[in-house]
């Protein structure tokens, strides 16, 4: 399960990390990271900012995708189960309704469906957020530890294409972080 753990940049450096002060520099900031081109990059914050996402330059998730077709998947093979085990394993006359009395079925064909999106959904955002991730270098950091509480932060890790330690810090500090530092792994 090697798509679960994701690999660290063979660099000594994990990435460079930027403190900034309010969510309004923050949002600027991440905008401006944004345009500079870089591609390996989070915000971290600590309560959902309204509008980051965009900012961040983010796309949809492709993870209600999954959910509809787990969902629709897992209708569809219940009502197919029971169709079969209906009129071909063990077709039955039951006070004179036909084998295939699709409405019967339509109470476990909802609870498969509700079931295989569940799934979709718990699985999906594990995969895609390739969780569980058992040790982040950033948790290091003793200033990242106030992300919980009052801190807003940019991590650029290192595995950029633009990734530059120097020019990394310069460019953190020129868009207003407070605090800037090296992360290592």
């Amino acid at each position: 399960m090697a798509f679960l753990s994701p690999q660290l940049p063979s660099t000594e450096e994990y990435g460079v990390l930027g403190e900034f002060d309010s969510p309004r520099s923050l949002y600027r900031a991440c905008s401006q990271v944004r345009d500079a081109g870089y591609s390996r990059w989070d915000a971290h914050t600590p309560f959902p900012i309204h509008g980051l996402e965009r900012a961040m330059g983010l796309r949809d998730s492709r993870l209600a995708w999954l959910v509809l077709a787990l969902g629709l998947g897992g209708a569809a093979s219940a009502m197919v189960l029971q169709w079969w085990i209906s009129v071909h394993a063990y077709p039955l006359v039951i006070s004179g309704k036909p084998f295939y009395s699709w409405q019967a079925f339509e109470p476990e064909t909802f609870e498969i469906g509700i079931l295989g999106g569940a799934l979709g959904a718990v699985f999906g955002m594990m995969a895609f957020n390739k969780l569980p991730m058992w040790y982040h270098p950033l948790f290091a950091s003793k200033r990242f530890q106030r992300v919980t509480d009052d801190g807003f932060f940019i991590s650029i890790e290192a595995w950029d294409p633009k990734f530059d330690v120097e020019g990394c810090q310069k460019f953190l500090r020129e868009i207003g972080a407070t605090h800037v530092e090296v992360v290592l792994r």
